[in-house]
């Protein structure tokens, strides 16, 4: 599981018990902000202290289970890939995640999202984008993929 996914669960369990984000924050000794940037897939990175925090103060549990053998493609770690090809440093996952979660790109790694937008397989970009709007608003990653593509020049 990515930690984007786990946002998402977090969000819908915080709902479905009426909380807002500052009940759960104050209920698990975190930050409204940290909260906010977890259930918004933007954390950089969650200890599972504090991941079994927010999931037990939820009536949730953390589980460790045999990855499942998908036949469905990974695009994200495809867009990655294809988007690396040409450099010494890979794009990251969570730096692509990020970046179309918040339509916004590191300097060191515009490259490699101009090389994802100009030679990538369009296929392999609309399905890390779909692969992501499912936990998440797709509609901003959608929007936001176009607002990068237009930043790059490459729209």
């Amino acid at each position: 599981m990515r930690l984007y996914e786990l946002g998402y669960f977090v969000r819908k369990a915080r709902r479905a018990r009426g909380m807002t984000q500052q009940e759960l924050a104050a209920a698990t000794g975190l930050s409204r902000i940290t909260i906010n940037q977890l259930e918004n897939g933007v954390f950089p990175d969650l200890g599972v202290n504090k991941a079994q925090a927010i999931l037990g103060e939820l009536g949730l549990e953390l589980r460790v289970e045999p990855a499942s053998r998908s036949r469905r493609p990974d695009f994200l770690r495809m867009a990655c890939a294809s988007a690396s090809r040409s450099f010494r440093e890979r794009l990251q996952e969570k730096e692509l995640v990020r970046a179309l979660l918040t339509g916004a790109v590191p300097r060191k790694r515009r490259p490699h999202f101009r090389a994802l937008f100009e030679e990538v397989p369009s296929s392999v970009l609309k399905g890390a984008v779909h692969e992501l709007g499912k936990w998440t608003d797709a509609t901003r990653v959608a929007r936001n993929a176009r607002r990068i593509a237009e930043s790059l020049g490459v729209a």
